[in-house]
């Protein structure tokens, strides 16, 4: 039976500005860089403010897009091994967004628990979202931190700190050549 969570009803939005964007930060953090770098701000901004209203709702499906994919790999790559990924992504990524109260205020650490939940379990993160109402502006930083430490959870795995990324280019020259 198909859920109208469905990510086929979903848009993919820009997922390559989203990917430029978690990529920068992982970058970033890998060079010794603080998270609040003001290099990676300056992009941010100038990528944003470039792209408009809609330009902005399509980065944010794209990010959505980009933790359902890191989603999905995680959860083959946890069965295979006959692991639950929710026991090994879920409470890692609560405890490590506990440790950021800068970046992440403890009232978003659920929503983007429950993103990554619908994610993992073949739903639409920005349809799953959608039930609750709008985005708000104080989700959009938890979002791009989900995002991230996903992306690097996958990269600590692999033992490779351009896999998460190498993962999705690929996947998108793949749907560009198709």
């Amino acid at each position: 039976m198909s859920s109208p969570y469905d990510p086929q009803y979903a848009p993919a939005g820009d997922v390559g500005a989203a990917l430029m964007m978690v990529d920068s930060r992982l970058r970033s953090i890998h060079e010794g860089k603080d998270a609040n770098d003001p290099e990676h701000k300056a992009l941010v901004e100038q990528l944003t403010a470039s792209m408009g209203r809609k330009g902005a709702k399509d980065l944010l499906d794209g990010a959505c897009t980009l933790i359902y994919m890191f989603m999905m790999w995680l959860r083959e790559a946890h069965e295979d091994h006959d692991k639950d990924v929710f026991e090994y992504v879920v409470p890692n990524l609560v405890a490590t967004m506990r440790m950021m109260p800068k970046s992440v205020r403890p009232e978003a650490i659920p929503t983007m628990a429950g993103l990554v939940i619908a994610a993992g379990t073949g739903l639409s993160p920005n349809l799953w979202r959608k039930q609750y109402g709008e985005w708000t502006q104080e989700e959009m930083n938890p979002l791009e931190v989900t995002a991230f430490l996903l992306a690097e959870h996958i990269n600590r795995i692999t033992d490779d700190q351009d896999f998460a990324t190498r993962m999705i280019a690929e996947a998108l020259s793949a749907a560009d050549g198709d």
